[in-house]
């Protein structure tokens, strides 16, 4: 069953598989998400998740089967 997915701060929406890479939904929701390694080893692609303590990479990240309705936090990193 597709969740919905809430990308800030670009305030865009879209339906998402469980299982499917954070990257691949964020690219085609239009949302960037910085890169560099793509491996976790950088961090440039860290985000914030509902019900997740600790950012997290984008680029090992799937979406999970739970919440319905997930909030990802994208954050800023100049030096990317």
């Amino acid at each position: 069953m597709p969740l919905q997915i809430h990308f800030l701060p670009d305030d865009v929406t879209v339906l998402a598989e469980p299982g499917e890479p954070l990257l691949q939904v964020a690219a085609r929701a239009g949302v960037t998400i910085p890169t560099g390694c793509l491996m976790g080893s950088c961090h440039a692609c860290e985000v914030e998740m509902t019900g997740q303590a600790e950012p997290c990479c984008a680029c090992l990240t799937a979406v999970p089967s739970s919440p319905a309705e997930l909030e990802v936090n994208l954050f800023f990193d100049p030096t990317w």
